[in-house]
């Protein structure tokens, strides 16, 4: 045979592997109505054992090929979508062989790049978003909260929440998904941007009308046990209409919870006017501080609506804390015209939910070991501290 023959005959090495690679990505390729599950994953097995020695260029080859196979082997689906990211990103783009186990395998064993692609996929299920909020990489996080396709459980939106804390680009996106619960909202609220919480407000915040009506037969009844009842008692107080604290009025010094404002108002707030202020208005002292030294100050505006005190005292509370109504001369301080505005555009059923669910959750279910446990974010102490929603959001709140 010539030199010419053998040259034409002759092909590189690693020719034949590459030709095979090439047949076997055919077959597994190959719909399923044409080829015997048996034969698919027979090839399948080989298929993944060369892609283990094979190249990059290879392996995306391969991976773009399956990208649209749904009965491609989900062995070598999961081996390429861990591979580098370039190799991965059209399973993790297109494919929809994956299930949440599957997924959830890559998120743990792969990089960042790999979970945003996969925040951002459709059909996404709660185990799956779960997984990548609890590895919790910021810019990863924010696209899995705008993804609407990506389903949040509970458990997940209150891992988000608390994450918010540190993370306050969540909280304008949390809000906005309706996943949220009132628990979440109520939380939040504190460490929110000030659009954020005009939202939580306006959207969240419920009149509690159907509650007071059916349970309107049962004040009765507990006040004729003499409220005695410290469950009922505690429930009642979220549920009930009036705010104001009717029996304070005749044992303080003020005549009323305006004669009290206006008094701080004359001198200023000191902690002593800050407790009998919030006595009068039918909260407890944590609550009260809570509300007075929220530099935000819409907790005041909260405040002011719910116990029908006027729009002036609002402004008298302001000058009381020794907070400015005015930058400069002329010039209104902007932090007071947001809360003056809350004010106006919240009704006083909201203004009420929002100041009982507020008192409920930071005073009532707050024991001093509770509130050690907050700061140290420590695990709830039991089962009813774990599916408590007082105690849920006090520890948000209150945990550092």
């Amino acid at each position: 045979m010539s030199d010419t023959s053998q040259t034409t005959q002759f092909k590189p090495p690693g020719a034949a592997q590459e030709a095979l690679l090439r047949r076997l990505i055919d077959v597994v390729a190959t719909p399923g109505s044409r080829i015997s599950p048996h034969d698919r994953s027979v090839a399948g097995d080989i298929l993944l054992d060369m892609l283990l020695h094979a190249t990059d260029r290879e392996r995306t080859l391969c991976a773009s090929r399956l990208a649209v196979c749904r009965d491609a082997p989900r062995r070598v689906l999961r081996y390429l979508a861990q591979c580098s990211f370039a190799v991965a990103e059209p399973l993790l783009e297109r494919s929809d062989a994956f299930d949440a186990c599957d997924l959830v395998e890559i998120i743990q064993n792969s990089t960042p790049e790999h979970r945003l692609k996969i925040a951002r996929r459709r059909n996404l299920c709660v185990s799956v978003t779960a997984c990548i909020a609890q590895i919790g990489e910021p810019h990863v996080v924010r696209d899995l909260i705008a993804n609407r396709n990506a389903p949040l459980a509970e458990t997940t939106v209150d891992r988000l929440v608390a994450m918010s804390r540190d993370e306050a680009s969540y909280c304008a996106m949390l809000v906005e998904r309706a996943e949220l619960r009132f628990s979440h909202a109520m939380a939040m609220f504190w460490w929110a941007d000030t659009a954020t919480r005009r939202k939580i407000l306006t959207r969240q915040a419920a009149d509690r009308a159907e509650m007071i009506n059916i349970c309107s037969d049962v004040f009765e009844m507990a006040a004729a046990e003499g409220w005695a009842d410290p469950i009922a008692r505690k429930a009642l107080q979220l549920i009930e209409r009036r705010q104001r604290n009717r029996g304070a009025i005749a044992k303080s010094p003020y005549d009323s919870l305006e004669g009290a404002v206006a008094a701080a108002a004359a001198r200023g707030m000191d902690a002593e006017l800050a407790q009998e202020i919030g006595y009068l208005a039918g909260i407890k002292p944590v609550t009260a501080a809570k509300i007075m030294s929220d530099m935000g100050g819409e907790g005041l505006a909260i405040l002011c609506k719910a116990t029908g005190l006027k729009r002036d005292y609002l402004r008298q509370i302001w000058i009381a804390l020794r907070r400015p109504l005015e930058l400069a001369p002329g010039q209104p301080n902007p932090v007071f015209t947001n809360v003056a505005e809350t004010y106006e555009v919240l009704s006083v059923a909201k203004a009420q939910t929002t100041l009982r669910y507020w008192n409920w959750s930071l005073s009532a279910a707050f024991s001093p070991g509770a509130l050690r446990q907050a700061q140290e974010m420590g695990e709830p102490a039991n089962e009813e501290d774990s599916y408590s929603a007082s105690q849920r959001t006090a520890r948000l709140v209150f945990g550092n």
